[in-house]
C-alpha cells in the first residue's frame, strides 16, 4: 500500500474563510500498482472519505476503519482531513474539490479508474460530500480549488446519516453554526443542499436510521425527494434502529454501547456493491 500526504490548502483569505488551525491534507491508501496491474481489474475505483464531526472536529471512528474496509474491497482510498471551525464555508468544500481533482490527476500513475471516483461522507462529512455534488460547477468552488473543467466532479456520493437541510428543528444546529461561522447570512444561503440539486448532481447511495435524533432522518429523505424530482438516480436505506454516529455499526468503531448496532453494518457491503455497479 502506498501512503502519501497531499497538501489540500486553498487560499482562505480570498475565499473569505478563516485560516485553519491545521493544514488540510489528503492521505492516500493506494493499492500497489504491481498488484493492480497483474489482475484483469487493472483500473480500480477510488473512494475519498470525509469523517463527520459537526464541522468542529473529525471523527476517528469514521476515518481509517472506513478506509480499510474499502481497501479490502479492492478499491484505492483517500482520507480527507478538511478544515473545521473556525475556518467555515467555503474552505472545506474547496479542499474536497481539490482532493477530487488531485485523485484524477494521479490516476494514470496509480491505476485509478477516472470514471469511478466517489466521495463518502458521514454526518457533517456527508454535508460536505453532498455540497460538492451540488456545487462542483459553481465558480466559487472551481476558482477556489484551481479547477478548469469538471475534473472535481465525483462520479457518485455515499452519504451516511448526512446533514442536508437548514430547516429549524430538522437540522443539526452545531453543524449549521460552524459551517456559517455563527450563522452569517451570506454563508447560510449555501447550507440547505436540497435547494440546490440539479439533474447534474452525481448519483447517490444514502443511508440513515429512523431513530437518529441528532440528525433527523428527514435530512436523507428530503435530499432523496429532490434527487427524484431532478431525475438523479439514488439508492436509499433507512434502518429502523440505531442512534447517530454509528460508523460501521461494528465493534471496531464502537466508542459507546449505542454505536454497536450490527443490524446496520451491511451498509458497507451494499455501498461496495453499488460502486461495483458503475
Amino acid at each position: 500500500m502506498i501512503t502519501k500526504i497531499f497538501d489540500m490548502s486553498v487560499d482562505y483569505k480570498t475565499l473569505g474563510s478563516n485560516e485553519p488551525n491545521k493544514t488540510a491534507r489528503l492521505t492516500s491508501y493506494i493499492l500497489e500498482p504491481s498488484l493492480v496491474s497483474g489482475t484483469v481489474w487493472n483500473r480500480r475505483p477510488a473512494v475519498i472519505v470525509c469523517p463527520g464531526g459537526g464541522y468542529r472536529s473529525r471523527s476517528k471512528r469514521e476515518s481509517e476503519p472506513i478506509v480499510m474496509k474499502y481497501c479490502a474491497a479492492g478499491f484505492h482510498c483517500f482520507l480527507l482531513d478538511y478544515s473545521v471551525a473556525p475556518t467555515g464555508f467555503p474552505a472545506p468544500l474547496c479542499e474536497l474539490s481539490k482532493a477530487v481533482k488531485t485523485v484524477r490527476g494521479i490516476a494514470d500513475k496509480y491505476l485509478i479508474d477516472t470514471d469511478k471516483i466517489f466521495v463518502c461522507g458521514f454526518s457533517a462529512g456527508g454535508h460536505l460530500a453532498a455540497s460538492l455534488g451540488v456545487y462542483y460547477k459553481d465558480p466559487m468552488t472551481k476558482n477556489g480549488s484551481g479547477v478548469l473543467n469538471d475534473e472535481n466532479r465525483p462520479n457518485g456520493l455515499i452519504l451516511c446519516y448526512p446533514v442536508i437541510t437548514g430547516e429549524d428543528g430538522k437540522t443539526h444546529q452545531g453543524t449549521k453554526e460552524n459551517f456559517s461561522e455563527g450563522l452569517k447570512p451570506e454563508k447560510l444561503k449555501y447550507f440547505s443542499l436540497e435547494e440546490h440539486v440539479t439533474p447534474d448532481t452525481p448519483k447517490c447511495f444514502i443511508w440513515h436510521t429512523f431513530e437518529d435524533n441528532s440528525v433527523p432522518v428527514y435530512n436523507s429523505m428530503r435530499f432523496a425527494e429532490t434527487l427524484l424530482k431532478n431525475g438523479v438516480e439514488y439508492e436509499l436505506h433507512i434502518y429502523p434502529k440505531g442512534k447517530h454516529g454509528l460508523a460501521l455499526g461494528e465493534r471496531q468503531t464502537t466508542a459507546e454501547a449505542k454505536h454497536f448496532v450490527p443490524y446496520v453494518s451491511d451498509w458497507m457491503d451494499k455501498s461496495i456493491k453499488w460502486i461495483n455497479s458503475f
